[in-house]
């Protein structure tokens, strides 16, 4: 059981009911869409963000990358948002007779291991010893492993993304992002050494 003081924001009840198998967190759940006209939900995200902090968690389709970034912008600088992704897996959950919209398993459909390793990851943020200088990806560390501003960058960001386990979705800041805080830059160099290898 992961011990967490973070609150984990996520879509539904049914991500919720799986993440109460690996932590004992709390857990606050969007209802979807239903974040955007319910105050109550978003007022509660801004309170947890001020006094615990959150992990943001939703699906890696559209939908989930809105909300994400709905909360993002509703929190602003007055708490701590930590951003949580799970890999972009075609599939269905248990529960449904077909895929969803975009054909990709969220929370839900995720097994309790990945679910494990994606939020140790996260939490392990503040006990990470601070990295060299030479270590920290930036925006100029993309382009010169021509992850950004060639003709070919973006399916390599793709690449990456599935080779790390993040949703291919993410954006070219957010990965810069989530690279420094939850993989190691030899993590990162060896990644980036196979896809261009492969190129």
């Amino acid at each position: 059981m992961l011990h967490i003081k973070e609150t984990i924001v996520v879509e539904g009840k049914f991500d919720k009911e799986q993440l109460k198998k690996i932590t004992d967190a709390p857990i606050i759940c969007t209802g979807g869409f239903s974040l955007y006209t319910n105050k109550t939900i978003i007022n509660s995200i801004r309170r947890m963000a001020k006094k615990t902090g959150v992990i943001i968690l939703t699906d890696s389709d559209g939908a989930g990358f809105r909300i994400r970034s709905y909360i993002k912008q509703c929190v602003g600088k007055n708490g701590v948002v930590k951003h949580a992704y799970i890999p972009t897996v075609e599939g269905k959950e248990r529960r449904k007779s077909a895929p969803g919209k975009e054909g990709l398993l969220g929370v839900e459909g995720m097994t309790e291991d990945v679910l494990c390793e994606i939020l140790h990851s996260v939490t392990e943020i503040c006990d990470t010893p601070q990295r060299k200088p030479e270590e920290i990806i930036t925006k100029t560390t993309f382009y010169e492993d021509g992850l950004s501003g060639k003709e070919d960058s973006t399916q390599k960001r793709i690449r990456l993304a599935k080779a790390l386990g993040l949703p291919v979705r993410i954006s070219a800041n957010a990965l810069v992002d989530v690279l420094n805080s939850a993989f190691t830059y030899k993590e990162y160099r060896e990644a980036v050494d196979k896809i261009n290898k492969n190129s």
